[in-house]
């Protein structure tokens, strides 16, 4: 246990590129209402950059499917075992587990049965997508949950778990202005009128080396119909090497964009995202990136067939896309599992390429989603914050000792 007196000191375990920017976007918002509080754990670039120190590599968690996890099933079940020995060493003031649900509840059921150390889960299980019963198991090992959607928190609440819906930090991410738009395009010597696609294939190695092909084959039918057409690929910086490899032969010349450090290269992508008229994605959060930036877009996604027939079984919705989901539209065109092919991908992306009624309902449906996310009010990380400061302090209250979050908090 770390000598703190009044310090509080938090465990985080983010797995993937999505929760380091929500991991991130917490620490900063613990840190106006805390200064000197303490963080350990396991997170990427952004999360690294508020002051974590991560115990191994993130992406030895970005993993996704059942046939996808097989092969590193002992380096994970090693991994767990190392996280949820970690916390209970530390004991601190909270375990936070952030999305990579696989992986971070094995932690947290460890802690439990060794500790009474509080648990928090950032992102609800979307148990009104698919799996309902995942709220129940999850609620064995988890105390509180931290909601991204505004419909969530009765989810959790019927299975006794407490939950507060804190907005998706989409809303708080800044946007490049219409001139920092025009100045990316200049700087890489894309004309203005000159049509210009983003092709987002993941965030994962798996999907992107399966996605990455299929959607060259799209752009090459796109571009037969605009020959002058630029394409860019942002990416993640673990994952820069291989992307840069699977597009060398995609039509459009494209620049593939490494997003490594959160302070000089996310302006970058957010210029890309502005500057752009169309994107080609992968499924996931990526969306409410592109609806943050009004950028028309396509979904497109498979995974490997044995993950794709058993997870198809379970799906309760007719979209995945958080879009469409949030906004009650199905306004973004998806194409997934078999439906994932060149020869209907680019249709869809050839009719949002220029204004229109589909255009035009797409955006109005972004615009809808945001509003539900929280646009306009406080920053989800700093909601996020509070939600934390506000279970730790009740756990204090119960227990009639020290109050380290009410004793630091600032209103």
């Amino acid at each position: 246990m770390v000598a703190r007196g009044l310090m509080p000191v938090f465990y985080l375990i983010a797995g993937e590129p999505s929760g380091d920017r929500l991991g991130a976007a917490l620490m900063a918002g613990l840190k106006t209402l805390v200064p000197d509080v303490q963080f350990y754990g396991v997170g990427g670039p952004q999360m690294q950059a508020q002051g974590l120190q991560s115990q191994f590599p993130m992406q030895e968690l970005s993993v996704m499917g059942i046939a996808e996890v097989l092969p590193k099933y002992f380096a994970l079940k090693r991994r767990i075992t190392e996280c949820a020995d970690a916390v209970v060493k530390l004991h601190p003031d909270a375990l936070i587990t952030i999305d990579s649900p696989d992986f971070c509840l094995r932690v947290a059921r460890l802690v439990k049965a060794a500790s009474q150390i509080r648990t928090i889960h950032y992102v609800a299980p979307t148990v009104w997508a698919w799996r309902p019963n995942r709220a129940w198991k999850m609620a064995e090992v988890i105390d509180h949950v931290l909601a991204l959607f505004p419909f969530e928190p009765p989810y959790m609440k019927a299975v006794d778990m407490g939950c507060s819906f804190v907005g998706h930090p989409v809303v708080a991410e800044p946007q490049a202005t219409a001139t920092e738009a025009k100045a990316f395009r200049l700087a890489n010597g894309i004309a203005q009128g000159v049509p210009l696609v983003l092709a987002l294939p993941g965030s994962r190695r798996g999907e992107v080396a399966r996605l990455a092909p299929r959607f060259g084959r799209t752009l090459r039918r796109v571009l037969i119909r605009h020959p002058k057409a630029r394409v860019i690929v942002p990416t993640v910086d673990g994952l820069f090497d291989l992307v840069s490899e699977l597009t060398a032969d995609w039509p459009g010349d494209p620049i593939v964009l490494r997003a490594g450090n959160p302070q000089t290269d996310a302006p970058a992508k957010a210029a890309a995202f502005a500057a752009a008229d169309v994107a080609l994605a992968a499924s996931g959060t990526v969306s409410l990136e592109l609806a943050a930036s009004r950028t028309p877009m396509v979904i497109g996604y498979d995974m490997a067939w044995l993950s794709r027939l058993i997870i198809s079984r379970m799906v309760r919705l007719d979209t995945v896309t958080l879009v469409n989901i949030i906004s009650n539209t199905r306004t973004v065109p998806e194409f997934l599992g078999a439906d994932c092919q060149p020869e209907r991908m680019a249709p869809a992306v050839l009719s949002l390429m220029e204004p229109g009624p589909l255009r035009d309902a797409q955006m109005a449906a972004m615009a809808l989603t945001l509003e539900r996310l929280g646009q306009g009010g406080a920053a989800p990380g700093l909601r996020a914050a509070q939600a934390v400061l506000a279970v730790i302090a009740q756990d204090a209250g119960r227990s009639g000792g020290s109050n380290p979050a009410g004793s630091l908090k600032k209103s």
